[in-house]
């Protein structure tokens, strides 16, 4: 029987990616997003997958999103908590709203989202789930104390949620992209991403469809035993041991 598995930020860059990957490999597969319908619309009409529409920092949100997912498709096995934003600014010009909204999206969804599902999967005895963390939760990033400590916090979630739920076959993994060839890191000044482009060994961005291949892996059948694990795909930008 085919896998139940939902994206967050899944209609567009990183995440319909993922997703469609996801559909490839045989899952029923939902993507959810925040606002942008025209690409809601693009993703679910040419990969023919569910979108769902809310806001991941509101836990009603995240509840109903998970409960249409059901209905229509059916228990959910696999949950990516991909979605972000970025609310840039050196720390001592930060403003409380620019904090808290990225803390809320990129923070909070973590909560609210696998509080939605991680009971049925441990009722099952299995469960998937996948969080999209950042290089910059690794490293840090000037501009980005907000982004950096709600992805540098989304790995601390995944370690403690994994040892809490592996002898219910339940996994719990993180992967932490570097630079990936987005709308997003596209829209970036050209000598800036020249400037990117030259810290990374490889030479280049990395693809989206490379960070699907291993959350293709990650949520499969096979991969029993990996968990509380971070896995780093930044073509080399920052050497974790």
């Amino acid at each position: 029987m085919a896998r139940v598995a939902l994206v967050t930020g899944g209609t567009r860059g990183i995440g319909r990616a993922i997703v469609e990957r996801l559909k490839a490999d045989g899952m029923k597969v939902a993507a959810g997003y925040s606002g942008n319908d025209a690409a809601a619309e693009a993703c679910a009409r040419e990969l023919g997958v569910m979108v769902v529409k809310g806001n991941v920092g509101n836990f009603a949100d995240c509840r109903h999103a998970a409960e249409a997912v059901e209905r229509e498709l059916g228990p959910i096995d696999v949950l990516v908590n991909n979605a972000g934003i970025t609310r840039d600014g050196v720390f001592h010009k930060m403003t409380s709203e620019q904090w808290s909204e990225v803390i809320r999206v990129n923070m909070d969804s973590l909560f609210n989202m696998t509080r939605q599902v991680i009971e049925g999967m441990r009722d099952r005895g299995w469960g998937r789930i996948v969080n999209i963390s950042s290089i910059n939760g690794q490293k840090g990033q000037m501009g980005q104390t907000n982004y950096s400590a709600a992805k540098a916090g989304m790995i601390g979630f995944t370690k403690a949620l994994a040892l809490e739920n592996a002898r219910k076959g339940v996994t719990v993994n993180c992967i932490a992209p570097g630079y990936i060839d987005t709308e997003m890191v596209q829209a970036v000044p050209e000598k800036v991403l020249e400037g990117i482009i030259a810290q990374i060994p490889v030479g280049r961005l990395g693809r989206g469809e490379e960070i699907a291949d291993m959350v293709a892996f990650l949520a499969g059948e096979r991969a029993g035993y990996v968990t509380g694990a971070t896995l780093a795909l930044n073509g080399g930008q920052y050497l974790v041991g």
